[in-house]
């Protein structure tokens, strides 16, 4: 099994941050530092991530949380902020976040150390929509979401069309939702700004067709099996 793939059935990280993981030198098999991608893993090998042994794991599990703002979406922090790990309190198996959410920003957030659905999911070929509500500053226009619906420049690239509705109206303020199908670092922030607008709060509602429901802020629970089934047709 390769290396990175075997890192995110262990529950440790996702493929991605497990190539940062072997790069930076983190990773040793049967004791040895392993620092070059593509290594493929023996049936006898000892892997250790940060000096701790690692196996992959032997039940998938599959979560949703309701993220609150004020944690940062990775299993850990250099800076000692609260993570998202810190809100699963009483979980036996170890999982890692599949995509991520700004500090600021709550809501629908999924989790697993099933590595290879958490790889086919945050692929770019697999545009599985999501949808957000924002809270803005300001009037938006029509024009505005004509716009928005449209693609806007976001410094250098230029989003992809997205779904918009203005759920209320006030003088000084907006709710919108607004889906999109990609996954660009603080995407939704800088697509209202480019509008002008000002995004003052931001929740994730749904990915595909799942939805946060009655799931209370900073709880989690564990996805059913046609929920299962409908990520991995995706």
């Amino acid at each position: 099994m390769r290396l990175n793939k075997y890192i995110a059935q262990a529950g440790i990280a996702s493929r991605r941050k497990a190539d940062e993981l072997i790069l930076a030198g983190k990773v040793r098999i049967d004791g040895a530092v392993i620092d070059t991608l593509g290594y493929n893993v023996g049936p006898d090998e000892v892997v250790e991530v940060n000096g701790r042994t690692i196996q992959p794991a032997k039940k998938h599990v599959y979560i949703m949380l309701n993220k609150p703002k004020g944690y940062i979406t990775t299993a850990s922090d250099d800076k000692d902020r609260p993570t998202v790990m810190d809100l699963l309190l009483d979980m036996e198996e170890r999982v890692f976040p599949v995509g991520r959410l700004d500090y600021n920003t709550s809501g629908l957030l999924l989790l697993t150390n099933d590595g290879d659905l958490a790889y086919s999911l945050t692929h770019p070929k697999h545009q599985i929509p999501k949808t957000y509500r924002a809270r803005v500053s300001g009037y938006v226009s029509p024009e505005q979401v004509a716009r928005l619906k449209k693609g806007v420049d976001i410094g250098g690239y230029v989003t992809g069309k997205a779904e918009v509705e203005v759920v209320k109206q006030a003088d000084r303020s907006a709710v919108v939702e607004i889906t999109i199908c990609e996954g660009k670092n603080r995407q939704i922030r800088k697509m209202f700004a480019a509008v002008g607008n000002k995004v003052v709060e931001l929740e994730r509602i749904s990915i595909g067709n799942l939805n946060l429901g009655h799931l209370k802020l900073g709880h989690y629970r564990k996805l059913n099996q046609k929920e299962i089934e409908y990520l991995k047709q995706q």
